[in-house]
């Protein structure tokens, strides 16, 4: 059973920076599909970015040059660097997996992540 942990959150000011972490635990080999989401209060959840095993990628239009996501497939880590922070960036932010779970090309594709972390708060101040 897959397990996720996120952590790297906290307050910044606008205009900095933040890398969130995910650590994967209980990981199969196989390939696998890794997002990063967010939600903020009296929001729905909106996906941020995912990344495949094979190191396709895809980022939402909201972030796509600020945010980059990354994993490190040895150590089962995934990450979301996080430049040009914005006020509207505050949220709690989730990392989710799905094993057997593949994607390429340019598209940014709909995946239904069955494992989610607990989530780490991401604050940002003016």
């Amino acid at each position: 059973q897959v397990q996720l942990v996120e952590s790297g959150g906290g307050s910044v000011q606008a205009g900095g920076s933040l890398r969130l972490s995910c650590a994967a635990s209980g990981v199969t080999a196989g390939d696998y599909c890794m997002g990063w989401f967010r939600q903020a209060p009296g929001k729905p959840r909106e996906r941020v970015a995912v990344i495949s095993s094979g190191g396709s990628t895809g980022h939402e239009d909201s972030i796509k040059g600020r945010f980059t996501i990354s994993q490190d497939k040895a150590k089962h880590i995934l990450y979301l660097q996080m430049n040009s922070l914005k006020i509207e960036d505050t949220a709690m932010y989730y990392c989710a997996a799905k094993e057997r779970c593949a994607f390429g090309g340019t598209a940014l594709p709909t995946i239904s992540f069955n494992v989610w972390g607990k989530g780490t708060q991401v604050t940002v101040s003016s």
